[in-house]
């Protein structure tokens, strides 16, 4: 965990307390199990349930002998009781304790998830009604393309983030498991109506079936679907690093009072949040993969998913809950420049409406080849005029490209003057924006 990009909500559930917390919370949830079942007598329950505690410090010395974690846990934990220490961990095996404790924090942890991304998302929805109308243009390979408003973009993203929240939900039920199954998951040593009854305390459902291991599947889906919910954080974050972009300057971070860009450079504002946000979404991605790996153990069971899950559980969690929380604070103070939008789109001399007046031809019976000979010999008149340092529009407020067309026999015969005036208004574009946003939002 770097301490850096870490939240204390998050990070107070991987800590080294949480972890022997859970871990102690399984034990007495298996005590009172027991008692319940009558093995286990009342008054021992009641000292275990009240007495139990483990000191840190105690385990690690005691690991330093044993080298075993669990079994320094349990003995730091009996040396806090009588007699009636013989119940602690009675019946089971380490996995059943640990992965069981695992599944409540990861339940614990997904739940912050969630929430951090119903945030992102309100975000996004307030930010898109506020740019519903605002124009700019849409660009494929980073070329001009069509005009479309701003909500728009932001109506995608909104969308976009609601199927890794779905995903996710899913996702928790699929990790809320446990297991008391015993060392081989025969349930030899447990029965069955303890396992369920113990994880049923937990809020965790017992795992159908399972052997020395909740199987890792599990964890791989978990981490694989925040690996996909990074991916489009990260597209987030790329798409707003290239609207600062001098040359754009459509968008910024806010910058605040006192904050300085460049140690050498006094008049930089650089994009840092989107950058660190990419950053981060390629390290939660990275964990996917071991993740997946893990699945694979040998036999019943081996350790090589344990030194793994050390890194990729708590670092997951802490990083995409981080990631997600300064994600939601960038879109919130995003300020957006609606007046160079529209000047960028206007940039190419009217070229966005092409496709316009392509689709007006063939309306004429012009065939689809011959309507595009027409609509891209004047267009590319304008990309030579461009690059010559020719204004895209003139001193009567016509772009370019409208002069072009109109001044096209051959076109203006097919369709009039009118029609190719009427092809040049940006409403066409954004007549269809409400029933867009009523799909999205709801």
């Amino acid at each position: 965990m770097v301490e850096r990009y870490a939240r204390e909500e998050m990070k107070k559930l991987w800590d080294t307390n949480a972890k022997y917390s859970a871990w102690l919370e399984v034990e007495k949830a298996l005590v009172r199990g027991w008692n319940k079942l009558g093995l286990i007598p009342d008054s021992d329950c009641e000292k275990i349930c009240k007495n139990a505690k483990f000191d840190i410090e105690r385990i690690d010395a005691i690991e330093a002998v044993t080298k075993h974690d669990l079994i320094a846990f349990t003995t730091s934990v009996a040396e806090s009781l009588g007699e009636e220490s013989r119940w602690v961990h009675y019946g089971i095996t380490s996995s059943d304790c640990i992965d069981t404790a695992v599944a409540l924090q990861m339940r614990d942890s997904l739940k912050i998830i969630l929430k951090d991304i119903a945030q992102v998302r309100e975000a996004i929805k307030t930010r898109a009604y506020e740019h519903k109308e605002t124009l700019m243009v849409g660009r494929s390979h980073g070329i001009h393309g069509e005009p479309i408003t701003f909500g728009l973009v932001l109506a995608i993203w909104y969308d976009e983030l609601g199927r890794h929240l779905k995903a996710l939900e899913s996702t928790l039920d699929v990790i809320a498991v446990g297991q008391l199954s015993g060392a081989m998951g025969n349930l030899a040593h447990t029965p069955m109506e303890l396992e369920e009854l113990v994880c049923a305390e937990l809020g965790l459902k017992a795992a159908p079936a399972s052997n020395q291991v909740i199987q890792r599947d599990r964890y791989a889906r978990l981490m694989s679907d925040l690996a996909l919910l990074a991916s489009s954080c990260e597209k987030i974050a790329v798409e707003i690093r290239h609207l600062q972009r001098t040359e754009v300057y459509e968008a910024e971070e806010f910058f605040d009072v006192g904050q300085k860009g460049s140690s050498a450079m006094p008049h930089k504002r650089n994009p840092v949040l989107s950058e660190n946000i990419t950053g981060l979404c390629r390290m939660i991605r990275s964990y996917a993969i071991p993740a997946m790996e893990n699945v694979a153990l040998w036999h019943e069971r081996d350790i090589s998913h344990s030194s793994v899950e050390r890194f990729i559980l708590p670092d997951g969690f802490i990083t995409t809950d981080f990631m997600l929380h300064r994600l939601k604070g960038l879109l919130e103070k995003l300020v957006v420049y609606p007046k160079n939008m529209l000047k960028n789109l206007n940039l190419t001399g009217g070229l966005v409406f092409s496709q316009r007046i392509l689709l007006e031809l063939p309306k004429k019976g012009v065939s689809r080849e011959d309507a595009y000979k027409i609509v891209q010999r004047n267009a590319m008149k304008v990309w030579q005029d461009l690059q010559q340092g020719k204004a895209a529009v003139n001193a009567e407020g016509e772009s370019l490209y409208l002069q072009y067309l109109l001044a096209d026999s051959e076109l203006i015969g097919l369709i009039g003057e009118s029609a190719v005036r009427e092809c040049f208004e940006f409403n066409y574009y954004t007549k269809n924006v409400e029933a867009i946003f009523r799909r999205v939002f709801g």
